[in-house]
């Protein structure tokens, strides 16, 4: 291979830890341009205080935050003083417990403690219900880290340059070529931005958006505390507060003030442009909060404090990997020292071996959609980051920005009374207000699983199973690929050269065999395909790889579709059909197009839900008329419109899997229970060769049945084996037609055996669940196929 020329703007903690993973990998041609000294910058790094706790909701952040920990220890840039978070309220009590169980399902040691031991543990506490420790956080020393880093980067051939401006990023037929400074240009084959909240300025040279807010965060060192200070780093998230020691004085850092969002304009050139001048009015209320919490302080002062200025994205996750617009700029933006040397590790990979060693599709670059990117959406969703903080959010709560998305059902869907949730900007309805009268079975939940959800969605499940249903498939990202069927053949684990109006589901996998999604492939011309994906990184996997003669184009905005799904799905559908729809004509995986009324429309003979019933696609000028057309044909029938609460519930009865939840390119298709979906005696395609070598899988996607104790895991919970943790929850929901709780877990090959007992922990409880055979619901799949 040859030589690699790298360029890496901004020579902070990120910037100074990819340096050194490169050269690690014999990437020894890095240049690091820094537009401040080496190696108190003026960014984040040169201020942030250091803490570093490593429980996350997200497997993937937790995992970069443990890398950390491990690597700046290994450097002597990091005390393992432990965390304490506190609760002084049952709610965040409960939420701890939850944290808890993150920390298991994630492999990190920690342990709840009651008031006496938290006080033991941190003697200057005032009045806690309780806390949870984790010993093996602590405390980084910033700076230092960067510099040890990129020491070691130098001494491998790489070259650190202070006071070096980027004025320009040079490109040619959508390639980046250099890095030009007020006086050099430096050539370049990747150019990596690692300039904290500049980054925005320095994708703006490359023509890449980058969605991320500066914003101010407060923090200030106490006068000298008459107390011996612990070591230990605190949390008190009932206040959006943080403390940790500085000798004699006491830290804190506050988000509990009003956000600040920043204008880099604004910034000074000085030595530290990213520690405001302090605004101790914004503080007034922190102090008050951390005197209640530590009454040692009412004999202490605020001594001096700063705002400095961070970076907050729309979801809160890092902004990691390659445009597709310009290929080569590469970003490593909106990180934190707590994740940095993971993150430098990951990319790293991802440049060196073409993939990371971690799945990152939550932190890509290329994760979010065209509407997404707007400054006023960005603006908006990063402030509620910051506000949200340390919040407890439920993962059914619903974001800042609302309505951007709709489809063109969304009017219906109000008239019945729909209570809407969203993703990925869209609205889509969890449930009908309209249903209320469907006949259920009501089973008793916990405030927590019954949050944001309703027992309507028991009545409409049932009516899908007994009746028919209508379901919004609209925000399912759907492309158009035209071209010779080889390509989407050499990317795709089935086969996909089937006779015109075939559908297949299949896999996209990386070239080390990892599930990057499932898709649907519906062939509708010789060389015309509607191919359904899951969101905007299939289409950027797709588009850097179609050779000329291809077109890949997203017609999800022009389009929209609805599931029309139930016993009665297909007496609904004949007398409106102009094609014959009967199981002989029209069968399982097939699509045919035509006209329902005056409609006309594309229909795929598949089902998320396990029922008769098909996905009908139109144009979104007619998507009104579609739900009409259907809604007036399907009264005599009772036809109901079913939201996303009915639709998990059935789908995890049918053991249907979803890509980004259930399994991830972390996971190869017969651990994952996809094994069906892969050709290997076939022609070649993209992760083959990886799966030819695969042995008995370790690990299995399993499903677990729960005893109805009136709790419903939420996802991410940990299961134990006989006392032990062995794996985690990945999807769950209530089985309506099952009458039980169903749960979807990573487990060892030797515990996924059915008839297993196991328990998952939810809360401070631990729920009773037995490993069982799936499906749960119609193994034989008769109901689909008739």
């Amino acid at each position: 291979m040859d030589p690699v020329t790298v360029v890496i703007v901004g020579a902070g903690i990120v910037g100074c830890g990819l340096a050194d993973e490169l050269t690690q990998r014999g990437w020894t041609d890095v240049t690091v341009l820094e537009q401040g000294p080496l190696f108190t910058t003026g960014g984040s790094s040169s201020h942030a205080p250091g803490l570093v706790f490593q429980t996350n909701p997200s497997r993937t952040m937790a995992a970069l935050a443990r890398y950390t920990v491990e690597k700046l220890t290994e450097l002597d840039c990091f005390d393992a003083v432990g965390s304490l978070e506190v609760a002084t309220t049952p709610e965040r009590l409960a939420e701890l417990h939850r944290r808890h169980g993150f920390a298991t399902s994630w492999g990190i040691e920690a342990e709840i403690l009651g008031p006496e031991a938290c006080r033991e543990l941190y003697p200057l506490l005032g009045d806690v219900l309780g806390g949870l420790h984790v010993p093996g956080d602590g405390l980084a020393r910033a700076v230092a880290a960067g510099e040890a880093q990129a020491r070691r980067a130098v001494e491998r051939g790489a070259r650190f340059l202070p006071h070096q401006r980027v004025v320009a990023i040079e490109q040619s037929d959508g390639r980046v070529t250099g890095v030009r400074t007020d006086d050099t240009t430096y050539p370049a084959d990747v150019v990596i931005s690692c300039a904290g909240f500049w980054g925005p300025a320095v994708g703006r040279l490359a023509g890449v958006p980058v969605p991320l807010l500066p914003m101010a965060h407060q923090y200030v060192r106490t006068a000298p505390v008459d107390a011996e200070l612990p070591a230990t780093i605190l949390r008190h998230q009932d206040r959006d507060l943080y403390f940790r020691s500085h000798d004699d004085r006491l830290g804190i850092g506050s988000y509990l003030h009003r956000p600040m969002p920043v204008d880099l304009g604004d910034l000074s050139e000085g030595a530290q442009p990213s520690m405001l001048p302090f605004t101790a009015e914004d503080f007034a209320e922190s102090w008050t909060a951390a005197g209640e919490l530590l009454p040692v302080l009412a004999g202490s002062e605020v001594g001096e404090g700063f705002n400095g200025v961070f970076s907050f994205t729309a979801d809160g996750f890092p902004l990691l990997g390659e445009s597709r617009e310009v290929r080569g700029f590469w970003t490593a933006e909106a990180v934190w020292v707590t994740h940095s040397a993971g993150v430098a590790k990951a990319v790293a990979e991802w440049l060196v071996d073409g993939r990371p060693g971690i799945d990152l599709h939550e932190c890509d670059l290329n994760r979010f959609d065209v509407s997404q990117l707007s400054p006023a959406y960005v603006r908006e969703r990063s402030i509620r980051s910051f506000v949200e903080v340390y919040d407890i959010i439920h993962p059914l709560d619903p974001p800042s920005v609302r309505d951007l998305r709709v489809s063109p059902f969304h009017t219906r869907q109000a008239e019945l009374g729909a209570v809407f949730g969203e993703g990925a900007g869209w609205e889509r309805p969890l449930w009908y207000a309209a249903n209320a009268g469907l006949p259920r079975d009501d089973v008793e939940r916990d405030a927590w699983s019954a949050r944001n959800w309703s027992p309507i969605a028991a009545g409409e499940a049932r009516a899908t199973r007994e009746g028919v249903a209508l379901y919004d498939m609209t925000p399912l990202t759907r492309l158009e690929v035209t071209g010779p069927v080889s390509f989407l053949q050499g990317l795709t684990s089935s086969n996909v050269d089937r006779p015109v109006g075939t559908v297949v589901y299949t896999l996209l996998l990386d070239e080390a065999g990892g599930v990057r999604s499932d898709v649907t492939v519906a062939r509708l011309a010789e060389d015309r395909f509607q191919v359904g994906v899951n969101g905007p990184l299939d289409l950027d996997w797709l588009l850097r790889r179609k050779p000329g003669g291809v077109s890949v184009r997203d017609v999800t905005g022009g389009t929209c579709g609805v599931g029309l799904w139930g016993p009665h799905a297909r007496d609904l559908i004949a007398p409106l059909a102009d094609i014959d729809v009967s199981h002989g004509a029209f069968g399982y995986f097939k699509a045919r197009r035509g006209h329902l009324g005056t409609v006309p429309v594309t229909m795929l003979r598949l089902s998320y839900v396990g029922e008769l019933g098909w996905e009908i696609y139109t144009t979104a000028e007619l998507g009104l008329k579609l739900w009409d057309t259907l809604w007036a044909a399907g009264e005599p029938y009772g036809i109901v419109a079913g939201g996303r609460a009915a639709f998990n519930s059935l789908r995890l009865e049918k053991g249907y899997r979803a890509w980004g939840t259930d399994m991830t390119a972390e996971d190869d298709p017969y651990e994952a229970g996809l094994g069906f979906a892969v050709r290997l005696d076939g022609e070649d395609f993209t992760g083959r060769a990886a799966l030819l070598d695969r042995t008995e899988p370790q690990r299995r996607l399993t499903c677990l049945l729960l005893d109805n104790e009136g709790c419903v895991p939420m996802g991410r919970e940990p299961v134990y084996a006989d006392g032990k943790p062995v794996g985690y929850v990945t999807s769950a929901a209530y089985g309506h037609t099952i009458g039980a709780p169903i749960a979807y877990a990573w487990l060892p090959a030797a515990v996924a055996l059915p008839g297993t007992s196991l328990q998952i922990g939810y809360f401070d409880r631990r729920l009773r669940a037995t490993v069982a055979e799936e499906p749960l619901f119609d193994p034989k799949h008769e109901r689909i196929r008739r």
